[in-house]
């Protein structure tokens, strides 16, 4: 409730008419918003207008000179990936042209999507395994890159550059071990890192001391 003595009515510069101000806080006011002509700013026909004329310019240049669009022309014209692009994936192989994949399911195992299916078998010239059947699932794959990033053997790649092409059948864009083969090459990644032994073949750079293991916190 306001008192009477602030009833009178108040209009401050440029500011709306004040007809009361508040007992409890004089920041609270009552005030009369005056409406003012109606003239053709308010119809906001101006602003439309100008919007619809900086649309057809725009427009026009982009169809006729092709001033500002980012549009190429697929697959006439195709962009440039950059050296990282995660591509289709392809198995990495041997000297004797054998895959490199040792059907440790790590892939299978981080992958999010669950697009990577493993069935290993035993190698008859050594105690590696190998995949009997290899099988990615492109259109449940989330591009990660995961699979990559987790294979020790360097086996498995998206380095390709190539990106999933449209299929009609949902069969054609799993692509099995021979397709992904197709696209490797040899690999010059170390199988198995260097060994267990590498302390012994190659001289320590920061002295003796640096083999010590850290004490436990």
């Amino acid at each position: 409730m306001a008192h009477p003595e602030h009833a009178h009515e108040q209009k401050p510069a440029g500011g709306p008419r004040v007809l009361r101000l508040s007992e409890k806080n004089p920041k609270v006011r009552t005030v009369v918003m005056e409406r003012g002509p109606l003239g053709i700013e308010r119809t906001f026909l101006p602003a439309i207008i100008k919007g619809l004329g900086i649309t057809v310019r725009h427009f026009f240049g982009n169809v006729t000179r092709r001033e500002q669009t980012q549009t190429i022309q697929y697959p006439d014209e195709k962009c440039v990936y950059p050296p990282r692009y995660r591509g289709l994936h392809r198995l990495m192989r041997r000297q004797d042209d054998s895959v490199r994949c040792v059907a440790c399911m790590m892939c299978p195992t981080v992958c999010p999507a669950h697009c990577i299916t493993i069935i290993p078998g035993e190698r008859a010239d050594s105690n590696e395994k190998f995949p009997e059947r290899f099988e990615i699932d492109e259109l449940r794959c989330v591009v990660c890159g995961l699979c990559v990033e987790a294979c020790p053997c360097d086996a498995i790649r998206m380095d390709s550059g190539i990106h999933m092409t449209p299929v009609e059948f949902r069969g054609d864009a799993v692509l099995a071990k021979v397709d992904l083969m197709k696209r490797g090459a040899l690999s010059t990644a170390i199988q198995g890192g260097r060994g267990g032994d590498w302390r012994d073949h190659e001289p320590p750079e920061r002295g003796p001391e640096s083999l010590v293991p850290a004490a436990p916190r």
